[in-house]
Parts: structure tokens; C-alpha cells; sequence
């Protein structure tokens, strides 16, 4: 039985970085299961082919995409609030399903007016990321108040979907959620798209042909990075590696694609005297970033939040690019002994580990074909989308008063699997 599900993302949907990727790829796999998704956005965004959009009124001042906390998402979220009422009183829901906190708050109150489950995606805390940007201070006046919210906000949901067992764990451990309403759905990633390019002469030919539109010469070894470009993400620390390992060689080369304050980090690059030996051409669009990765000899994800998802590594796995990431709960959870772990934040060490592995041939083809097995068997975004279907029918079943259904056992995911 398919069944009409209001989703809310207060986030500026579709732009090109993994929780806009998770919400897409969700969506997208559970259309083929036959479910009808409207999604209730910001004003401003990218129209996704075969998607139900639904925007709030248009803000004229704000135009470029929202990522994390914002000033101005107070009011974009109460444009949204309005929106979503007015798309739950047309489809009339049989569920909400909220992304980001701000959604689970409005899908709160909509999920008591039309009397219907609220499933809420869970991707970080919200206090953790308002932290990592600098909104909040632990010590600060507002950390308690806030801290509050954000429990209160976790416990409106029927289930509580999380992108990895950490998070789950910590759910659960130190914000006592119930774990009858605790599931998992680790992040995946579209194992048909994202895929180690071929020996084909026209590959080849393409694969050239963007390295040479980016200007990055030949001979070299790639480092690629595909994500936000922020602090919390490690782009600083990364940026400190490379000039480690410029101080050394000049044969790896680092590809750092994404936004925002691309201009920034091109200065930031330029100040520690690597600008030669790194490229970032900005925004890169979904439907091409699994060419863009195909260039790299090794990918890295030093993201510097411990209780976030990371949406890009399942990615890199998929293409077949070993992986170099800092040593955290989720990386691990995800990479398992596939992965290469550099200290927490620290430079030196993550340039160690890149040139370990560049230097390693072996080690990077066992790797990689490791990687790429693990991202199809256990990964899938087929396999995800089973694992929310099950979900929602559990929390119609518990609405309603019936038995809860078994969750099937093919379905489950083991943590560290």
C-alpha cells in the first residue's frame, strides 16, 4: 500500500551537499516503492526532476542557499510553517516526515492537528551544530535553554530515524530517549551512479577531459574532497595537511570540491603557499559528482563533528576510492577496518596517512575493492527505503492501536557490520 507523506525540510532543497543527497535519495527510493512524497521547502533551492516542491513565499533578500544555523532561518522557518499547513490540509498526510529540527517542530504541530505519526530524521544534534558554527557557547545563557528545546523537539516524533548507530547510541545514552522509538537508517548512496569508472577508451577520454578543464597537471596523485567547505567539515585542517606535504613533494595534488566561501579557502590556500598544488572548483552538481570523484587516487573526509552523519564517505566508497578520514564513532561505524583513521583534528598525522597510502599502490587497490563491495552490500539506498517503509508502517500500526508488525530481519543493519 503506498501512502501520501508529507516531508518537511526547513533547508533551501535541492542543493548539492549530503543531507540535501540523503532527503533526494530517500525520496527517490521510495517513490519506487510506490509512496507519494511532497516536500515542503524554502523559497529558494534547486526543482528536482519528478519531485513535488512545494516552496514558502518568496524572501527577495535571501537568496543564496542556507546551510547550517542562520539568522535568518527564524523567519524562513515561520514562511515554512505556513506552507506546510496549507500542503497537509491539500494531500492530507497519512504521515509527516520531518528532516533538520526545525522541521520536527513544525511537523509537531501538524502532526496534532491531522492526527497522523511524525517521523523525524535525525541528522546531528542541534545544539552540537550550533556549536560547531559558532551560534552557542557551552558556558553561554542560551546552551541550557536551547539544550531543552532540542529534547523536547526529539520527543514529539513517533520514531526518531538516525544516520548512524553513534547517534543512536548517544539518543539514547545521554538524552534518555525511548529506544522502542530509536531507529537506525545509516546513510547510502546510489550504488549504479556512484561506481569505479572503467577501462573504456571513452571514459578514459572523459575522465581526461575534466582533468584538464580543472587545470590539474599531469603526473600527480589526487586527493579528493567532495563537501562543504567549513571548518567543521576539516577544510582548514585539510588545507594545513596539504602545506605539510607541499613542504615535502609536489606530486599529490588536492581536489576540493564544494561551497560555500569558495573565495575564502582559495585565499586561506594561497597564505600557506599551496595554491599550486590545490583546485576548488566550487559547486559541483549531484549528477556529475560521481565523475568528479573518479579522478582522485584517495578520498578524504576529515570532518570535525562528533555527533554529525557523514553522507560523503558511503559515496567514496561506491566509486572505489580508499578512504582517509579522522578516527570518530561514525567513521568507523561506517569504514570499519576498510578505512585509514588519522588523529582527531590533527594535521600532521591526516598528512601522514595521505601520503601512507599514496605510496602504497597495493594497499589502495585491496582497499578500494573492499570499499566498493562493503558500499553495495550494505549501503544501497534500495535497502534504506525498505528499512523506512517498515518504519512507517510500524508507527500507522501503534497510531492506530493494532499489533506493531515485525521488523524484518533481512532489514536489519548490525552496527560496525
Amino acid at each position: 500500500m503506498g501512502y501520501t507523506i508529507l516531508s518537511i525540510a526547513s533547508t533551501s532543497f535541492f542543493a548539492d551537499y549530503g543531507a540535501h543527497v540523503r532527503i533526494w535519495e530517500e525520496t527517490r527510493a521510495l517513490q519506487k516503492l510506490g509512496h507519494r512524497i511532497v516536500i515542503a521547502t524554502y523559497h529558494n533551492g534547486d526543482n528536482m526532476p519528478g519531485f513535488e516542491i512545494r516552496r514558502s513565499w518568496d524572501v527577495p533578500w535571501v537568496k543564496r542557499t542556507m546551510v547550517g544555523a542562520s539568522h535568518h532561518k527564524m523567519y524562513l522557518d515561520v514562511a515554512l510553517s505556513w506552507r506546510a499547513l496549507r500542503v497537509a490540509m491539500e494531500i492530507k498526510p497519512d504521515l509527516i516526515h520531518a528532516h533538520i529540527h526545525e522541521s520536527a517542530l513544525i511537523g509537531s504541530v501538524l502532526s496534532r492537528m491531522f492526527k497522523v505519526p511524525l517521523v523525524f530524521d535525525y541528522q546531528g544534534s542541534l545544539t552540537a551544530e550550533m556549536l560547531d558554527h559558532g551560534f552557542l557557547k557551552r558556558d553561554g545563557m542560551f546552551y541550557k535553554p536551547f539544550h531543552w528545546l532540542e529534547d523536547k523537539i526529539n520527543r514529539t516524533a513517533d520514531a526518531v530515524l538516525t544516520s548512524s548507530f553513534n547517534a543512536a547510541n548517544m539518543l539514547r545514552d545521554d538524552w534518555k530517549f525511548p529506544a522502542e522509538r530509536l531507529y537506525t537508517v545509516p546513510d547510502s548512496v546510489n550504488t549504479d551512479r556512484f561506481k569505479p569508472f572503467d577501462s573504456s577508451a571513452e571514459w578514459h577520454t572523459e575522465r581526461e577531459r575534466i582533468r584538464s578543464e580543472l587545470g590539474i597537471p599531469a603526473g600527480r596523485k589526487i586527493v579528493a574532497y567532495l563537501g562543504l567547505l567549513a571548518a567543521y567539515q576539516g577544510t582548514n585542517v585539510l588545507l594545513e595537511a596539504a602545506q605539510i606535504i607541499r613542504q615535502q613533494r609536489d606530486d599529490v595534488h588536492f581536489l576540493i570540491m564544494g561551497y560555500p566561501d569558495v573565495r575564502s579557502y582559495l585565499a586561506l590556500a594561497e597564505s600557506l603557499g599551496v595554491a599550486d598544488i590545490v583546485t576548488m572548483p566550487g559547486r559541483i552538481l549531484y549528477k556529475d559528482a560521481h565523475a568528479y570523484l573518479a579522478l582522485g587516487d584517495v578520498a578524504v573526509a576529515p570532518k570535525m563533528s562528533a555527533t554529525e552523519g557523514a553522507g560523503k564517505i558511503p559515496n567514496y566508497m561506491a566509486v572505489g576510492l580508499p578512504v582517509i578520514t579522522f578516527d570518530t564513532p561514525v567513521s568507523h561505524e561506517i569504514l570499519g577496518d576498510a578505512g585509514v583513521y588519522a588523529k582527531f583534528g590533527d594535521a600532521q598525522s591526516l598528512a601522514d596517512e595521505i601520503l601512507g597510502l599514496i605510496d602504497n599502490p597495493e594497499r589502495r587497490h585491496n582497499l578500494a575493492q573492499t570499499v566498493r563491495t562493503r558500499a553495495v552490500n550494505e549501503h544501497s539506498w534500495e535497502l534504506a527505503a525498505r528499512q523506512i517503509e517498515a518504519i512507517y508502517e510500524r508507527v500507522l500500526a501503534k497510531r492506530a492501536g493494532n499489533p506493531l508488525p515485525e521488523f524484518p530481519t533481512s532489514l536489519q543493519r548490525e552496527q560496525g557490520s
